[in-house]
C-alpha cells in the first residue's frame, strides 16, 4: 500500500517539451527553464551551439531549418524513436524582415511566412499523432498581430504572419477539442531580445527575455487547464 504522504505530495509528471527557436532570446531561456525543472526538452533551431555549450542532460538539440519541410521531419523521427508522445509544443521561432511595404518582395513575404506560419502548421500537423489528452500547443505571437492593436511601419510581413497564426490556433482548438488537446496563443509585446533590436534599434524594453520566458513557462504548464483557443495579450508597453 502506498504511503498516503507520498501520494499527497506526488510531483507533477515530467513532460516531453518541444520548443522552436532556441538559439537565442526567449526560446533559449525557455529550454533552460524546462530542463532545470526536470522536463525533457527537444530544442529546435538552425544554430545549435548555444544550447550545446549549455550542455544539459535533459536537452536534446537538433539543427532544423523550419523553412524546409524535409528538415522538420527530423522531429517526427526523434519523437517516434525516443519519446513516443509529446506533452508540450511551443511554437516560438520567428522570422522578421523590417522594410517599407513598397520594398517588400513576394520572396520577403514568403520567407517570413515559411517560418512564422507554414512551419507552425507543418510541425503541429506532424506532432498531432503524438499529442494526447492534456497536451498543450502554445504559439508565441506578437501584439502586432492583434486586430485593433497599434501597428508599426516596416512590419507588414511579420505582423500579418503573426495575425495568421492566431487564427490558425483558434481553428485548431475547435478541431481538436474532442481529443482535449489545447491550443493557445500568447501575443507578446516588447521584450529585450535580438529580434526587438532588429525591429526597433535603440529601443529598451521593460522586460528581459528571461522574465518573459518565466511567464511563458508557467502558462505552458497551467494555462491549458483554464484556456483553449484563446489569445492572451502579454504586454506592458508598445511596441
Amino acid at each position: 500500500m502506498k504511503n498516503w504522504v507520498d501520494c499527497f505530495f506526488k510531483k507533477d509528471k515530467m513532460k516531453n517539451v518541444i520548443i522552436t527557436g532556441t538559439s537565442r532570446g526567449i526560446g533559449f531561456e525557455l529550454a533552460k527553464l524546462f530542463a532545470n525543472k526536470g522536463h525533457q526538452v527537444l530544442a529546435l533551431s538552425r544554430n545549435t551551439k548555444p544550447l550545446e555549450q549549455f550542455n544539459h542532460q535533459n536537452i536534446t538539440v537538433i539543427s532544423v531549418d523550419l523553412s524546409n519541410n524535409t528538415e522538420i521531419e527530423k522531429v517526427t523521427a526523434f519523437v517516434k524513436n525516443n519519446w513516443k508522445s509529446v506533452d508540450v509544443l511551443i511554437n516560438n521561432a520567428g522570422k522578421l524582415i523590417n522594410k517599407p511595404f513598397t520594398e517588400l518582395s513576394s520572396e520577403d513575404f514568403l520567407e517570413v511566412y515559411k517560418v512564422n506560419v507554414f512551419a507552425v502548421a507543418e510541425l503541429t500537423k506532424l506532432m498531432i499523432p503524438y499529442l494526447q489528452k492534456g497536451s498543450h500547443v502554445l504559439t508565441i505571437s506578437s501584439m502586432g498581430g492583434i486586430q485593433g492593436s497599434m501597428k508599426f511601419p516596416g512590419l507588414a510581413a511579420y505582423s500579418s504572419a503573426k495575425g495568421a497564426v492566431i487564427t490558425l490556433s483558434e481553428l485548431l482548438a475547435e478541431e481538436y477539442k474532442e481529443q482535449q488537446i489545447a491550443f493557445n496563443v500568447l501575443a507578446i509585446g516588447a521584450v529585450q531580445t535580438e529580434m526587438l533590436a532588429e525591429a526597433f534599434p535603440g529601443y529598451q524594453a521593460n522586460l528581459s527575455a528571461l522574465e518573459m520566458a518565466n511567464y511563458i513557462f508557467d502558462f505552458t504548464l497551467t494555462g491549458n487547464k483554464y484556456y483553449n483557443g484563446k489569445v492572451l495579450q502579454v504586454t506592458t508597453s508598445n511596441p
